[in-house]
């Protein structure tokens, strides 16, 4: 089954495509990989989730917002792409976390978004290599950000 068709099967609502907040581009294609910049956890109606996960929000919230921050970079790479059914595998993703020092279940908290991944392009091509770190804040004090390569079409 198709990217495309899984998002309908599983009934995900992807946000508006976002904007860069910055001077860079949302996605840099090289050859056959598409590197995509750092997003957060936007929701449809344009508003972020925010709060640091250990005080202001639990580990399922951060889990949460992992989850809704692969629906944005989702958006993008449709938005860029065409069409997710473009993507060949994902690659490479670096999941950050704003946490408390004492916060030590990051690769749970990334699982949010390597978990849609996996349903999305399936359990080989929508799993790739990892790195889930915390960090002391995050931009508007975001609860997650994260950057991916993906192999394309």
């Amino acid at each position: 089954m198709s990217a495309e068709a899984r998002l309908v099967e599983l009934g995900l609502e992807l946000p508006p495509a976002p904007k860069p907040a910055g001077v860079y581009k949302p996605v840099v294609v090289v050859g056959n990989l598409a590197y995509v910049s750092g997003h957060g956890p936007l929701k449809p109606d344009g508003s972020l989730m925010v709060g640091r996960v250990g005080l202001q929000v639990d580990q399922q919230a951060g889990y949460d917002a992992a989850r809704q921050t692969g629906l944005a970079i989702l958006a993008t790479l449709r938005s860029h792409l065409g069409s997710l059914d473009r993507v060949k595998r994902v690659i490479k993703t670096l999941g950050m976390v704003n946490c408390t020092a004492d916060f030590a279940a990051h690769p749970a908290v990334i699982n949010g978004f390597s978990e849609l991944m996996a349903e999305v392009f399936g359990p080989d091509q929508g799993v790739g290599a990892r790195s889930a770190v915390g960090m002391g804040s995050l931009p508007g004090n975001i609860s997650v950000e994260v950057e991916t390569i993906v192999e394309i079409d």
